[in-house]
């Protein structure tokens, strides 16, 4: 387990909880390749009955570390291991709660159309820039977010890049509830808790109706990642995300 990935399992509830605060939770393959290690050996261990994912205070996670994405721009090729996560947690048949304080960018924002639940602080903010940036969405965003939120709303968010708070994120359901952030935690772990006490059966049969087939997103998962290297021979999307690699080379240190 990546140290910056903690797993604890209580009452039923697997808290995952993104832990690199010097560096805004930015998140690592080896971190990927954690989370998606610990999602599945939730989906078969017979004690977790619901995953719950959560940052540190200020800030759930500033999204793919850019050390990694100049590896990704060098080599016009999407990580393997972001991929796996995103794979993992779009087929995961626990219930996912998320409790997101501060900071929820990029995979930090598309990450919550694949939970159940999302309990957010009044200050967090989503933004998911890709097209500032010159790439692709990611984690199935270009399929769940219009279904979610409608075109409109999802273009605002994946194509304009505009920043949602906490508040007009729950008016568009991308969020459930919002709390002041001293009370984030225990009030998501309340949800996470409610769901482990209801027979699993029934919340997993539920959940699956709720959800559908999940191949078109599995696909979509695919198709967005392989659609990085076609934008990275563009010229105007490679100096986008150059620029930014730039911008961003101590990445909220």
């Amino acid at each position: 387990m990546d140290e910056h990935i903690s797993v604890d399992v209580t009452e039923g509830v697997q808290t995952i909880r993104i832990d690199r605060p010097e560096k805004s939770n930015a998140l690592t393959a080896e971190m990927y390749e954690a989370a998606a290690d610990a999602l599945a050996l939730a989906d078969h261990d017979t004690a977790v009955r619901a995953v719950l994912f959560a940052g540190m205070p200020g800030v759930f996670t500033a999204g793919h570390d850019v050390d990694e994405l100049r590896q990704y721009l060098d080599s016009s090729t999407f990580g393997e291991s972001p991929v796996r996560f995103m794979k993992t947690l779009a087929t995961v048949d626990k219930p996912v709660v998320a409790a997101v304080d501060g900071l929820a960018v990029g995979i930090g924002t598309t990450m919550l159309f694949h939970c159940d639940f999302v309990v957010a602080s009044e200050w967090s903010i989503f933004s998911s820039p890709f097209a500032d940036l010159g790439m692709p969405p990611e984690a199935g965003s270009s399929l769940l977010a219009p279904g979610i939120m409608g075109h409109h709303f999802a273009f605002e968010l994946l194509v304009m890049g505009e920043q949602f708070d906490a508040q007009r994120a729950l008016a568009v359901g991308l969020i459930n509830r919002v709390v002041v952030p001293e009370d984030l935690d225990s009030v998501a772990l309340g949800y996470a808790r409610a769901l482990s006490a209801k027979p699993p059966q029934a919340v997993r049969l539920a959940r699956r109706l709720l959800r559908g087939d999940r191949r078109d997103v599995v696909n979509r998962i695919g198709l967005e990642a392989g659609s990085f290297p076609e934008l990275m021979h563009s010229p105007a999307a490679h100096d986008a995300l150059l620029a930014f690699l730039d911008r961003n080379r101590d990445q909220f240190s």
